[in-house]
């Protein structure tokens, strides 16, 4: 394919200054770029077609880790006059 038709992850390190000279980078040509990549992002990550117990475990799985994190100093304070 052309230079210019490649997407950045197939284009080599040495292309990468003549791939740039042909990008066109008009405040239109941009804005489409930022919103093709949050798109993709959304698609990607937030519109999933199957869903699961993964999404569901990490939120909890966070929020135990959260919690631990806020109550730490007091936790290790009562752990600690269990043991003597």
């Amino acid at each position: 394919a052309p230079l210019s038709e490649r997407h950045l992850m197939d284009v080599k390190l040495g292309e990468l200054p003549a791939w740039l000279a042909t990008c066109n980078f008009t405040p239109r040509s941009l804005l489409g770029g930022v919103q093709k990549a949050w798109n993709s992002y959304c698609n990607k990550y937030i519109n999933v077609k199957r869903g699961g117990t993964a999404g569901i475990s990490m939120l909890l799985a966070g929020y135990c880790v959260l919690s631990y994190g806020w109550n730490y100093q007091h936790i290790s304070k009562v752990s600690f006059l269990v043991f003597i």
